[in-house]
């Protein structure tokens, strides 16, 4: 209904059959809600006969044509962040920019696309959203390019000037896709930049470059070094759930054995693995590898060599 006003405000009239086609909805449909928005007191009236169609009673105007460029901006980065889980809200996100005034769309459409939100993060202490993504943002919708500093994983400092081409929020922690001239694009940790300056230089975009795709394959990559090392452990199935929510999507069951489970487990170390199960004591069986069970055997003997008084 909202792409309806909108449209109506950009065109002065719609017929239902335009309006249908806009919204991919069927014409009883738009009809439907066109008479809907008459009758909550919307000022809008059908006109009959050759060029008629729905309009806004004397020029009305809705309170969304007041939103700024900056205003849209924001409206479709969120909107586009939460279309990437929902379909609907995806396709809602398409209608509505659709409905847009022409120099919004771009920059709306920009926004919507310029960051990807997952709920599930990889097992990491929460941490503050930076100050800087905001500016990140906000370069990508200008595409322009943007100078960092940034400190790698093994502490080396550089400062590099890049074209932002997305972001993304895993969990509490974010991610920017950039790429430097001639170069592939490459994934930075957000609290790893410690400033960010935006430039007026027009940023660079690889013709094929696709923000989900580039997003699955890193993700691929961390996961699988994640869980470089798997664990096969025996425990009563009514403490399956709380192994599950421990290990998450690391945990596979393989088998039933009466009221005990054969699972696996995996980690990105062994001593990670022995870590989580030595909690458990005597109540599971770890059967393979060795290296886990050694980890286990080191964890008992540092406990009671320490509290053995």
């Amino acid at each position: 209904m909202i792409s309806a006003l909108l449209l109506m405000q950009a065109r002065g009239r719609v017929t239902a059959k335009e309006l249908a086609a806009e919204l991919e909805i069927s014409v009883a449909t738009a009809r439907r809600d066109l008479e809907a928005l008459s009758m909550a007191g919307i000022p809008v009236y059908p006109q009959q006969g050759r060029g008629g169609g729905w309009s806004l009673i004397g020029g009305a105007r809705t309170d969304l044509s007041g939103l700024t460029t900056r205003e849209s901006q924001a409206l479709f980065a969120l909107l586009g962040a939460s279309g990437k889980a929902s379909p609907e809200v995806s396709s809602a996100v398409r209608k509505l920019v659709r409905a847009l005034p022409g120099p919004f769309r771009d920059d709306a459409m920009a926004a919507a696309a310029a960051v990807r939100v997952e709920r599930a993060g990889w097992g990491e202490s929460p941490a503050e959203d930076p100050a800087d993504v905001q500016t990140m943002r906000q370069a990508i919708v200008d595409r322009v390019k943007v100078g960092i500093d940034y400190t790698d994983s093994t502490g080396r400092r550089s400062e590099r000037t890049i074209s932002p081409l997305g972001l993304v929020n895993k969990g509490d922690r974010w991610y920017l896709i950039g790429a430097r001239a001639g170069e592939e694009p490459r994934t930075f940790r957000m609290d790893r930049v410690a400033s960010v300056i935006a430039t007026e230089e027009p940023a660079e975009w690889p013709t094929d470059f696709d923000l989900d795709a580039h997003w699955r394959r890193f993700a691929e990559r961390i996961e699988a070094r994640r869980s470089l090392v798997r664990a096969t452990v025996r425990l009563p199935s009514r403490y399956l759930w709380v192994l599950r929510d421990h290990f998450g999507k690391y945990l596979e069951v393989h088998q039933q054995l009466g009221d005990v489970l054969e699972i696996s487990v995996a980690a990105h170390t062994a001593r990670s693995i022995a870590e989580q199960l030595a909690g458990w004591g005597a109540t599971i069986d770890v059967l393979e590898p060795a290296e886990v069970r050694a980890e286990l055997a080191q964890i008992g003997t540092e406990l009671a060599a320490a509290y053995r008084a």
